[in-house]
């Protein structure tokens, strides 16, 4: 028998017992559509989590001031202290002392309500330089950022987030409107492009004004030299390291200090956040993944007692066909094309409702599903691989069968 005939006869032989067949091309096909759509969910929220962190700024350094503590001997968490000042940030950006950093925008910062003519909302003021604008990789919607000279002059301007924008001016154009703070009135020049939230942090719910304005004319006290963070920016993601290194060295001689372990500021990376939550991520969709593969390995036991079954019922057949002349490879390979033809239709079917699934489930959840055309053809290969497996057994058990005892089986 040739192989057109044994793929002909194996096709035969599923489609004349559609029911049962059917039964187990569904084992095959949830186990496939939970898997692609486990890993796509997997997938999809660790592109989610870079995406947000990325968002924060290219090659980015994260320096936040130590911990405080109260007369009391009350210790505040990380960043609750004044540790940190604008000669940092100032001497940070010097390129003799750090040649791998490309930019810093220190930042102050302070809950803060503003007020229109006919609005007002409360929001987080941010005070910062203008390089803040590179640093964090954000864009303007509209209008301009300030500038050095008006930062330097501390200028009565002010950069609103779109979602502060909306909440003030109601669709209307915010440029040259005014809006006060602390009773100082600012001239909107400019409105940053949405960005998105991160986590519970609304992005583009912020006002920024220029450094010396926060610090001589809205926030005073220690905040005219305290910065709350400071952005580092390194000149590649290459030598993102070195910027590290630099940052940390130049911060400690500067706060009289030689080891890390004593030092009053903490230094984040990009590649720290991104570890730590796409380590989450990953976890959950291995764990995922192993629970829609037992639906698979319960396919396979499926498609094995189907041709358990298919064997005993024709063994009057195989033993004609070996009386005939057929070898025990052409009934063992007979019987591997059906079981294969199992597998394919249940991979076939399963990636078909993955692919629906993908569509239909981000409306339901927060995350996206990410498939890919390999991920699909892979789970393909594995349905078929899982019907030849399973399959096995049951072939190699009827090409064992002795002609004359298959004959005499009633």
């Amino acid at each position: 028998m040739s192989w057109i005939d044994t793929v002909r006869t194996g096709f035969e032989a599923v489609r004349s017992h559609r029911l049962r067949s059917g039964l187990t091309v569904l084992g095959i096909l949830i186990g496939i559509a939970a898997v692609i759509l486990t890993v796509g969910l997997g997938e999809g929220a660790q592109g989610q989590v870079r995406a947000q962190i990325n968002a924060l700024g290219s090659n980015l350094l994260i320096v936040s001031p130590g911990s405080s503590t109260s007369g009391g001997g009350l210790r505040g968490g990380f960043g609750s202290a004044s540790t940190l000042t604008r000669a940092d940030a100032d001497a940070l950006a010097s390129k003799t002392a750090a040649p791998d950093i490309a930019a810093v925008a220190p930042t102050t910062s302070s809950s803060a309500t503003l007020i229109t003519s006919s609005s007002n909302w409360t929001t987080n003021a941010v005070g910062t330089t203008p390089s803040w604008l590179r640093v964090r990789a954000r864009k303007l919607d509209s209008g301009r950022f300030f500038t050095d000279t008006e930062n330097r002059n501390a200028a009565a301007v002010v950069v609103l987030g779109s979602s502060t924008a909306d909440q003030l001016f109601s669709g209307r154009d915010p440029i040259g409107q005014t809006v006060s703070i602390n009773n100082v009135p600012l001239q909107v020049v400019g409105v940053l492009a949405p960005s998105g939230s991160s986590g519970s942090t609304n992005d583009d719910d912020t006002a920024l004004v220029p450094f010396n304005t926060a610090a001589q004319r809205l926030f005073g006290g220690s905040a005219r030299t305290a910065v709350s963070t400071i952005y580092v920016e390194a000149t590649s993601s290459g030598s993102l390291s070195a910027a590290y290194q630099e940052t940390q060295q130049e911060l400690l001689a500067l706060h009289g200090t030689s080891s890390s372990a004593n030092a009053d500021f903490t230094i984040t990376s990009q590649q720290s956040i991104l570890s730590a939550a796409t380590s989450v991520d990953r976890t959950l969709t291995i764990l995922l993944g192993g629970i829609a593969a037992i639906s698979l390995l319960v396919g396979g036991i499926g498609v094995m007692n189907i041709m358990l079954v298919s064997v005993t019922e024709r063994v009057r057949e195989i033993g004609l066909r070996k009386a005939l002349g057929a070898r025990p490879r052409v009934i063992r390979r007979q019987f591997l094309v059906e079981a294969s033809v199992l597998g394919l239709a249940g991979g076939v079917l399963g990636v078909l409702v993955g692919l629906v699934g993908a569509k239909i489930l981000p409306h339901f959840v927060s995350s996206p599903v990410t498939l890919s055309p390999a991920a699909s053809c892979a789970a393909i290969v594995i349905a078929i691989g899982i019907g030849i497996a399973f399959g096995v057994y049951p072939a190699s058990r009827a090409a064992r069968l002795a002609p004359i005892d298959a004959l005499r089986t009633e």
